[in-house]
């Protein structure tokens, strides 16, 4: 087993939640990420750990502050820590792989992680018409900013109506559907099921944002309660955004956990973080329904860590919709009837908009102080599989030494890229599609389509009957005629 002094380990974990009608009682979302700090002080057992913390690091949520890991720090008397803020279109797993590699290479000895959202609190003044404005802070930038590359919407998805994620989402599960040969009423009895199985596991779970249950009949069909959304998907196969939930980490070394006296029962070793960074926006990917992220990171971490998938208990695999889940474990090579969460996923446990991965990291750790001679799987997705991570946790220490590695070249020789043109004219065939809604009835079919030449474009119908048939019957594959943007 490999363990030093300066081994990372994660010896704190705190979830925070409010589910308040009266929004003018509920905390804001920096409240709670202080709560959820306060939370994983006290669950170390040592709450002195988060005065001396070196870095305090928050994702960026539906929030504007400017530098919220500042506020955290003067509420929680972190008076030298250093703040890092991760925009939206970075990894959540990032911040935890930075972090472990800074403890590991003696950069930084006790790092915190917050993250949260208070959206359902903002629904709440947005129904009643009450005040639940958030504190302002001086526009001062954190001491370091993290940013993605690039955008991760192509124009023409921004264009097309593609804008949405349970629309893109759904266009990969239905691209998937078809490589796979499944009709879609397996495919959509596939995905109930798979969401159904999250709610029971979300029943379980004590800090599950609906613990209702519902059956796979219940998520499959829409009704009053769970409209369609974008075909196959209804509302329940959509993440729950609309939350209020916090999270907060502490990570440490191995020595300062002895010296403050932290019992090793409580220590959750990092065993491997891999991830992989190269944006290629949805309608590029030559293959939609594949995702060679995952592939890649997937392998490196395992390899890191010394263990086969199958030798991973617990998983918590990043659930914002059922193609996103379905991916990942065609690519890791999981098994699909195994257990794929412990948190109940981003629907029924909570989808906080960039802070789900923090959530299920608590969860996890959780998990594995009940299992310690078990590992845990925790996967990360930025976009719609834009970025991929990959972390394996344990209460035990690690085989090998933990290592943050990125992966974004190899999968960047491994992605083969399409270039989308603005109009195609004449005969192409369909990749991908999805139907949006208009109330209960089908309303645009939105295309990806290609030609024989290999150019593509993102193509629109609003024909009634072809649309309504794109719900009744296989399009991917199908021959189609485009006339610019619009199918003939």
């Amino acid at each position: 087993m490999s363990q030093s002094d300066q081994t990372p380990i994660l010896v704190g974990v705190g979830a925070s939640s409010q589910r308040l009608d009266d929004p003018a009682e509920a905390l804001e979302p920096v409240a709670l990420m202080v709560r959820a700090l306060e939370a994983a002080g006290q669950d170390a057992g040592v709450p002195e750990l988060l005065k001396q913390a070196d870095s305090i690091r928050v994702p960026r949520g539906f929030w504007e502050y400017p530098n919220p890991a500042q506020w955290i720090a003067e509420r929680i008397h972190a008076n030298s820590a250093r703040t890092v803020v991760s925009e939206i279109g970075v990894l959540q797993s990032t911040l935890l792989g930075q972090a472990a590699r800074d403890i590991a290479e003696g950069k930084a000895g006790i790092v915190l992680i917050a993250g949260g959202e208070a959206k359902y609190r903002a629904l709440r003044a947005q129904i009643t018409g009450a005040e639940a404005p958030l504190s302002s802070q001086p526009d001062v930038e954190a001491d370091e900013v993290l940013r993605p590359s690039q955008e991760i919407l192509h124009p023409l998805e921004i264009e097309r109506g593609a804008v949405m994620p349970v629309r893109q989402y759904a266009m990969v599960d239905n691209a998937l559907r078809a490589d796979e040969g499944l009709s879609l009423d397996s495919h959509r009895d596939e995905i109930a099921r798979l969401w159904s199985a999250m709610g029971q596991v979300a029943a379980r779970n004590p800090d599950a944002w609906d613990p209702s249950a519902p059956s796979a009949e219940a998520i499959r069909n829409a009704s009053a309660g769970n409209p369609m959304l974008a075909f196959p998907y209804t509302k329940f196969h959509n993440s729950q955004w609309n939350v209020d939930q916090a999270a907060g980490l502490i990570l440490c070394s191995v020595g300062i956990a002895r010296r403050a006296g932290i019992p090793e029962a409580k220590w959750i070793y990092p065993w491997a973080n891999a991830e992989s960074n190269y944006m290629l926006t949805f309608s590029e990917r030559a293959e939609p329904h594949r995702c060679p992220g995952f592939a890649i990171a997937g392998a490196r971490a395992f390899e890191i860590a010394g263990v086969e998938p199958s030798q991973i208990r617990h998983r918590e695999i990043y659930s914002c919709f059922p193609s996103a889940v379905r991916v990942q474990l065609r690519e890791m090579g999981i098994d699909p009837t195994a257990s794929l969460t412990e948190t109940g996923g981003m629907r029924f446990a909570g989808g906080p908009l960039n802070n789900f991965v923090l959530q299920a990291t608590v969860r996890m750790a959780q998990i594995l102080r009940e299992d310690p001679d078990e590992l845990g799987l925790v996967t990360a997705v930025s976009g719609v599989l834009t970025k991929q991570g990959v972390m394996v946790l344990g209460n035990q220490a690690p085989r090998n030494d933990f290592r943050f590695e990125d992966v974004s070249l190899e999968v960047e020789k491994a992605s083969r890229s399409v270039p989308l043109e603005n109009e195609l004219h004449g005969p192409a065939r369909v990749l991908a599609y999805t139907v949006t809604y208009l109330g209960e009835e089908p309303h645009q079919g939105i295309l990806l389509c290609e030609n024989k030449e290999g150019k593509r474009t993102l193509a629109v119908c609003e024909d009634p009957e072809r649309v309504a048939a794109m719900t009744r019957e296989e399009f991917c594959h199908q021959d189609v005629e485009v006339a610019g943007h619009t199918l003939r």
